[in-house]
């Protein structure tokens, strides 16, 4: 490392950046003190991350330990395919994190359009959003942006019992459908691909991603931390929407890119005034 620099704070002291190894500057994060973690570690070696490695089993100790009671962890991650057959490093580590003592709360799907193919079988388009709790989420604020083919129509009291029948629910009230449902758990976005977002990283993360978790787990004012922060997405999507952010980088390089996107967040989205940044939906 060339620097010795551990922590910056910018933007009115709601953001904390720090440099070095996560598995290390974990350690300085007070027990049960974050809200939320979103983040997408570099995964069996795909892509050459600056000859760093990380050290997964620590982390995730120091994940379980930072995050509070009903707090979540997003965890996107995909595997390799060597000789002929996927590692199935995902699903290690999702066992791993239960194994510590957290929920498994949902296993969710991001669908992409772009991602590099064998084509010796069908092609693939996803990777998986793993969503980790410690006990129940203390928060949920569901998308509905869902259109319901149905939706004006009264809602029927129906459920199939452990045989498979079909019956009805006694104390059901008669509602109509509403107009918007919630959103599924496969998330379809573009990865980011356009040059005003690759910017001088191997793999930037979804803006739009780091949004709409922020916004389904997180409330104004939480503290949201990305571990292995790359090129500060995560802490662009939480200083827009009015969280404070903690981020943690190894790589000076990517460090000093992350502090000057997060800083100056306008200059990231295709869309200038702050009111827009707002209710700009796909980011």
């Amino acid at each position: 490392m060339s620097r010795s620099i551990c922590v910056t704070r910018v933007i009115k002291m709601n953001v904390t950046l720090k440099l070095g190894d996560c598995a290390k500057k974990l350690k300085e994060i007070s027990d049960e003190s974050i809200d939320l973690v979103v983040t997408s570690p570099p995964y069996d070696n795909l892509r050459q991350y600056k000859g760093y490695t990380f050290d997964f089993e620590t982390i995730a100790k120091e994940l379980f330990r930072v995050i509070k009671k009903g707090g979540v962890i997003v965890w996107v991650v995909g595997d390799a395919t060597i000789n002929g057959s996927e590692t199935c490093t995902s699903f290690k580590q999702a066992i791993y994190f239960k194994e510590l003592g957290l929920n498994l709360h949902d296993t969710m799907i991001w669908q992409k359009s772009k991602m590099p193919q064998n084509h010796n079988r069908y092609e693939q388009f996803f990777e998986y959003m793993f969503i980790f709790s410690k006990g129940k989420p203390k928060t949920f604020n569901g998308i509905r942006n869902r259109r319901n083919v149905e939706a004006g129509k009264v809602a029927r009291g129906q459920y199939r019992d452990t045989d498979g029948v079909v019956k009805k629910t006694s104390s059901f009230r008669k509602t109509k459908i509403a107009e918007l449902g919630l959103r599924y758990n496969i998330w379809a976005v573009t990865p980011c691909v356009s040059s005003t977002e690759r910017v001088g990283h191997p793999a930037p993360f979804s803006l739009q991603i780091a949004k709409d978790h922020i916004i389904s787990w997180s409330d104004e004012g939480d503290t949201i931390l990305d571990p292995m922060m790359g090129s500060g997405t995560t802490g662009v999507a939480a200083s827009i929407l009015n969280r404070k952010f903690t981020g943690i980088e190894i790589s000076d390089e990517f460090f000093d890119l992350a502090k000057q996107r997060i800083e100056n967040p306008e200059d990231v989205l295709p869309v200038k005034s702050t009111q827009s940044l707002l209710e700009y939906e796909e980011w």
